[in-house]
């Protein structure tokens, strides 16, 4: 049996990021950057009115005649004289001859153009080439976790594929012969099967593929080949049948396949029976059966591998400091992770917290780290805690 921080630092020894991919942009949302993005253009390209208005030679005086608009999408060039204007809309290329934008709002029609009521200073309204990014300025550094706004700034350069981390594969596999699809009329000694729809809920929050996702009954030649399918993913997820019983035939149908087990049981409370394992470059992950206990190992280990594949961080629990609500023991001389209501790093620990309750999840956004040699928090005292959000 491990501790909490030697299985983080055993999984974080034998996950990697994977191979790089060029994708296009409607598929990088949430992936890492694999190379540094340099701006194939000037942006903006040319010269842009920042607003709806008249551009004309600054120094102008007086009324000013309007010859003509310049509207988005256009590029003519216009003879434009000191006593001269031209109808101007935002994002609309300022042609080479004027040099100033007056606003709308800032000006009276006449019967054959304008006259400006407040003058600006040269230059205003007006986007100089290259006011945003410079062509080849490196725009965004390997590394960087793409989201909406690069998206949309990375198609403003006229940018369609990009080179990323690629997302993993996902296997996810459920076992138990007790667990009944919802929707269903409860038999006698069996229960809604939760941690399949749980999991696959709690994997979409995470920038992965999930290709295969199956419940196995407890029988040791259908766990054995569903684990041998799920292989062919970058990392499977398995939930019930690692513990000792008679009917827990997932460690022994891991070791069949060939996957090296690199720790089983970790010193904590939920989640203790918790298996890992690689195959090559495949990561397994054996969560225990019990819901609380599945879903606290999946936010606590899976993800952190997840995350660390998908290049965007190391592996780290990312303890954070808050203040104690009330008085709590520990009696299980284990790491304690407890489901706790967070509000302004003040915390508090829901009285419900059995492996097999999810309820204590739905009331919480946190978990309360209770270190092993802990055995006593009282209230007011500095604890720690992990944020999650699911």
């Amino acid at each position: 049996m491990v501790s909490v921080f030697q299985a983080l630092s055993i999984i974080d020894q034998n996950t990697e990021a994977l191979s790089p991919m060029l994708l296009p942009l409607s598929e990088v949302n949430g992936c890492v950057l694999a190379e540094d993005v340099k701006a194939p253009i000037n942006l903006p390209p040319f010269r842009q009115s920042a607003m709806d208005g008249y551009a004309f030679q600054h120094g102008a005086k007086g009324n000013l005649k309007l010859i003509g608009e310049s509207k988005a999408g256009d590029f003519k060039e216009f003879e434009v004289s000191i006593s001269d204007c031209l109808r101007i809309f935002t994002g609309a290329r300022v042609p080479d001859q004027v040099d100033t934008v007056v606003m709308q709002e800032h000006v009276e029609k006449t019967s054959d153009g304008i006259r400006i009521l407040k003058m600006p200073e040269k230059g205003t309204n007006v986007r100089l080439i290259g006011e945003q990014i410079k062509k080849d300025e490196v725009v965004l550094e390997k590394g960087t976790q793409i989201n909406a706004a690069i998206v949309g700034f990375l198609a403003g350069l006229g940018i369609s594929k990009v080179l990323v981390i690629r997302k993993p594969k996902i296997s996810l596999i459920v076992t138990g012969n007790e667990l009944q699809e919802p929707g269903t009329l409860l038999e006698p000694g069996s229960v809604y099967e939760s941690n399949q729809y749980m999991l696959e809920a709690a994997l979409q929050s995470e920038n992965v593929e999930l290709i295969h996702s199956e419940h196995v009954l407890d029988d040791k030649e259908s766990t054995y080949q569903a684990i041998q399918k799920a292989l062919e993913a970058d990392l499977v997820m398995i939930s019930g049948g690692i513990s000792v019983g008679d009917y827990d035939f997932v460690k022994e149908s891991l070791e069949k396949n060939g996957v090296e087990e690199k720790f089983y049981k970790v010193n904590q409370k939920p989640g203790k029976p918790l298996w890992y394992g690689k195959k090559d470059e495949k990561q397994v992950f054996a969560l225990p059966g019990n819901p609380a206990s599945s879903l606290t190992c999946f936010l606590i280990y899976v993800t952190a591998a997840i995350r660390k594949m998908n290049g965007t961080a190391t592996i780290d629990i990312n303890l954070k400091k808050g203040r104690m609500k009330g008085n709590y023991k520990n009696v299980f001389n284990k790491a304690l992770f407890l489901q706790v209501k967070e509000r302004g790093g003040e915390l508090e620990v829901y009285p419900k917290q059995a492996s097999s309750m999810l309820v204590s999840f739905t009331q919480s956004n946190a978990f309360l780290f209770v270190p092993d040699d802990v055995k006593e928090i009282r209230d007011g005292d500095e604890v720690m805690y992990i944020p999650f959000k699911l």
